[in-house]
């Protein structure tokens, strides 16, 4: 399967990347999203992509605007971006992706949503923000809260005025601006609340996590499941790591991997038809 590629301009000259993996015929639609210092070729997401389209799922992915990634779809050389990256931005970026696709005919009525790590927090605020279109929700080893920083470094954080920030596949190091920041401090209690979202849910969720996750704990997942006042499911991989065993490029898929995607996409398939 050949997916078909997008360009999606944002207000401010940024850009959003992407593609749709078309099922024909399709019964439904899914929208993926990745975390911080991912992208939406990285790993995994190509391999759901094309197994959500070959269930009847068209599934499109793409690079949120703020990530780093450049025109080659594989590289951080929009630094720029990355440093003035926020949630709210993320949040901005799946509005537009979800009217993109609905102009393009690509998603008609309701539809599934997917996240990985932040990508997944940003998909539960999403998910339960008013007037959502959203049917069906799978979060993979998602976040449940935005501040993800220890005060000594927001103090040196501060203080410099930006983080550095090492990517441990390739070893480049980007600098995070306080954009970030002042985006959390600002609405952490508000529109980026990400248990106040989960327990306002009304839709079939799907919480994958591995209990040996080394980047988000095991215990968001199952405190996410705790207040979701009986709308999700909770499926612990025994001895599983952030990415279920991944790496980019996935020359193999591993067991612990297979098992979560086949779970996805049964979910997806009873959960998120049109309707």
């Amino acid at each position: 399967m050949t997916p078909e590629s997008f360009e999606l301009p944002c207000k401010d000259g940024l850009v959003i990347r992407g593609e749709v993996y078309h099922a024909i015929p399709a019964v439904g639609s899914v929208i993926l999203c990745h975390g911080f210092k991912g992208f939406a070729h990285w790993g995994f997401f190509p391999h759901l992509a094309r197994m959500l389209a070959d269930s009847g799922l068209t599934a499109i992915t793409f690079d949120f605007s703020g990530s780093g990634i450049g025109r080659d779809r594989e590289s951080f050389s929009d630094e720029s971006a990355f440093g003035e990256n926020t949630f709210t931005r993320e949040l901005e970026d799946l509005d537009l992706v979800e009217d993109f696709a609905r102009r393009k005919g690509w998603i008609e009525g309701r539809f599934g949503l997917f996240g990985h790590s932040r990508g997944g927090g940003m998909a539960i605020l999403f998910a339960a923000s008013e007037g959502s279109n959203v049917s069906a929700l799978v979060t993979w080893a998602a976040i449940s809260y935005p501040n993800r920083w220890r005060p000594e470094d927001v103090l040196t954080w501060r203080a410099r005025g930006y983080a550095d920030i090492t990517n441990s596949r390739t070893g480049q190091v980007m600098r995070l601006g306080t954009a970030l920041l002042d985006d959390v401090e600002l609405h952490w209690k508000t529109k980026l609340n990400i248990e106040a979202a989960a327990k306002k849910l009304k839709v079939p969720w799907l919480i994958v996590h591995g209990t040996a996750d080394e980047t988000v704990p095991s215990t968001e997942g199952e405190h996410l499941h705790s207040v979701s006042e009986g709308m999700s499911t909770l499926r612990l991989i025994e001895g599983a790591g952030h990415a279920f065993g991944a790496q980019h490029p996935l020359n193999e898929v591993p067991s612990e991997l297979e098992k979560v995607v086949s779970e996805t996409i049964k979910f997806f398939v009873r959960n998120a038809a049109a309707k």
